[in-house]
């Protein structure tokens, strides 16, 4: 269980760190997808108009395994909630042949991480 102290940010960091230390030959098959955060009005408008879309997951690990063509996963806080847009993103990436979960906190990431590459 997560430290309550720990942001959603603290977490990923965490993880990442964990994976680029763990698995450095693998470093870069593990990247944030930076859709969420506060931004002015102007920087929104150019984000979308190049392709950000509302509830795509946090993370996306580039590697298949098993049946999956890749991993997502969606990082919360202890306590975080998911956002429709955030479920609806996880049931396309599903139906699409990726495995898309949402992870609450760091030590929960890094099992299904190291579940996943069992597969």
């Amino acid at each position: 269980m997560s430290d309550m102290s720990l942001t959603e940010h603290k977490e990923q960091v965490l993880l990442i760190r964990w994976w680029r230390l763990q698995y450095p030959r693998l470093s870069k098959c593990l990247f944030a997808i930076p859709n969420g955060g506060h931004r002015s009005i102007t920087t929104a408008v150019k984000l979308k108009d190049e392709g950000v879309v509302s509830g795509v997951s946090d993370l996306f690990l580039m590697m298949p395994k098993g049946d999956w063509h890749g991993l997502f996963i969606e990082m919360k806080a202890e306590k975080g909630r998911v956002s429709p847009e955030q479920k609806d993103f996880m049931a396309i990436a599903n139906d699409n042949g990726y495995l898309a979960v949402v992870c609450y906190g760091f030590y929960e990431a890094k099992k299904v991480i190291e579940t996943y590459l069992l597969l």
